[in-house]
């Protein structure tokens, strides 16, 4: 990689911003968009239903904690295949695909047996959840105006956000109606397998809608269906549609599939430098810490002295902030593009995490020797910190990784590289998740220091390897 940014793509193609159809464009989006609800509600439905479920399977902390971090795994394969099948097959067949596995595995965990049968259940619910990572922000930059693509590729993140909120409102109806989601709800079930059990309709519903949608013009031009290409950006652009498909023609080969080859350097030795950005960017995105606020912080906040209560009311806030700086960052990304957006984010979470590890370090009470029992004026330090860095991961590294992933590589090896690099994230994820409760045992400062390093780490990153790609027609990235 190189040591400075590099300099802006070239536009010489086709014009760059033109006449286009807002309605057409925005139904291509949002349906697209429609896998990163599902992705949020997947990763996130669990989280109501694995006390219930380890009650009843009486399942041993250890095997409690894989059953719902497996599903992660499935999240790294489905990333790491999506892009070599959509190469294949195309965009809107991965689609497909993982409407059917999110349904097959709503289905399967909601009637599962015992934690073995509901562990694979996850894995193939992950595998859906990685190939809507990666397929949903594709998809959305090649169908999207350049002068617009930063505010539709942050609804894949919009739609993300959504489908946590959505699970944890589902799962705490669900509870109430039963009245604990151990209680018998309908049909004889508990709660917990119905908070599984409702997936399968948004996931019908994302399948349905697919099929409504075409295939990616980039996709058609790459398998030689030319005409097919013209009617697709006919749809969406006013004018201009012979000089796109000139300039697509121009940065696709036609002849032979993509393959990881692809990706390597000349001398086939390493990765390309665009390519370990990605990966980097994904890894960053991870490592700041953002899914330990959202997996872990019900029990954070009680370990530092808040009630049951207040921990619940903090958590659902919090989540609340997450879609509300989500929409900002639509607003934002297209007027001050991607790398400034990340640098205010990075800067931001890197103060907003420092003050957390000192709330955690300096601000605990010397009289309490076993628990983490926070000072009065370091608890509402600690819980405003936390918030904050919410605020600046949601309107920057949040929706700006995802559409830098699904623009940054040119269009030759855009679904393969993204595929990697979505992989990489998922990899992070889970080592995050995974280690946080065993950093948390050394101290909690220990832990959230290490995200301020990350978080540090990040700003110089984007500052120095990351180019701006606002504006910039995907046939013009190198």
């Amino acid at each position: 990689m190189s040591s400075t940014p590099a300099a802006a793509p070239q536009q010489s193609g086709p014009p760059q911003s033109g006449s286009f159809v807002i309605g057409r464009v925005v139904h291509l989006a949002v349906v697209a968009a429609l896998g990163g609800f599902l992705f949020g509600f997947d990763t996130s439905v669990i989280n109501g239903a694995v006390d219930a479920m380890a009650a009843e399977w009486a399942t041993p902390a250890l095997l409690t904690g894989f059953m719902v971090s497996s599903a992660l795994l499935g999240c790294m394969a489905g990333a790491a295949l999506a892009g070599r099948i959509s190469a294949r097959m195309g965009r809107v067949r991965v689609m497909l695909i993982a409407a059917l596995l999110f349904t097959v595995s709503a289905a399967g965990s909601g009637l599962a047996f015992g934690p073995t049968d509901l562990i694979v259940w996850r894995i193939i619910g992950g595998l859906g959840v990685g190939a809507a990572s990666v397929i949903a922000p594709a998809y959305i930059a090649e169908i999207s105006p350049a002068s617009v693509r930063g505010r539709l590729g942050s609804l894949q993140q919009l739609a993300i956000v959504l489908g946590i909120f959505a699970a944890l409102m589902s799962d705490a109806a669900l509870a109430g109606a039963a009245g604990g989601a151990a209680e018998v709800l309908w049909f004889g079930l508990p709660a917990w397998r119905w908070m599984f059990l409702t997936e399968v309709v948004p996931a019908v519903v994302y399948g349905i809608l697919a099929l409504t949608i075409p295939e990616s013009p980039r996709y058609l031009v790459q398998q030689g269906r030319e005409e097919e290409a013209t009617r697709v950006l006919s749809e969406i652009f006013v004018e201009g549609v012979e000089v796109r498909i000139q300039e697509i023609r121009r940065t696709v080969v036609t002849e032979t599939t993509p393959s990881f080859r692809d990706i390597l350097t000349p001398s086939k030795t390493n990765l390309q430098p665009i390519v370990w950005v990605g990966i980097v960017l994904s890894v960053f995105q991870q490592f700041v810490g953002i899914n330990v606020i959202f997996y872990y912080s019900t029990t954070l906040w009680r370990s530092v002295g808040f009630t049951e209560s207040d921990a619940l009311t903090i958590t659902v806030i919090t989540s609340v902030t997450n879609i509300v700086v989500t929409v900002l960052a639509i607003a934002l990304i297209d007027r001050i593009g991607r790398r400034k957006l990340l640098t205010i984010g990075s800067a931001g979470m890197t103060v907003s995490l420092g003050l957390m590890t000192a709330a955690f370090s300096i601000g605990r009470d010397p009289a309490i020797t076993d628990t983490v029992m926070l000072l009065p004026e370091w608890d509402l330090t600690a819980l405003v910190a936390a918030n904050a860095f919410v605020v600046f991961f949601g309107m920057s590294w949040g929706p700006g990784v995802w559409v830098l992933l699904g623009e940054m590589f040119n269009n030759r090896i855009r679904a393969i590289a993204l595929g990697i690099a979505a992989a990489a994230q998922w990899l992070a994820n889970f080592l995050i998740s995974t280690t946080f409760p065993s950093m948390a045992e050394v101290g909690l400062w220990f832990a959230y220091g290490f995200y301020t390093i990350a978080a540090f780490a990040s700003f110089l990153f984007v500052w120095k390897f990351v180019r701006e790609t606002n504006g910039v027609e995907l046939e013009d990235m190198r």
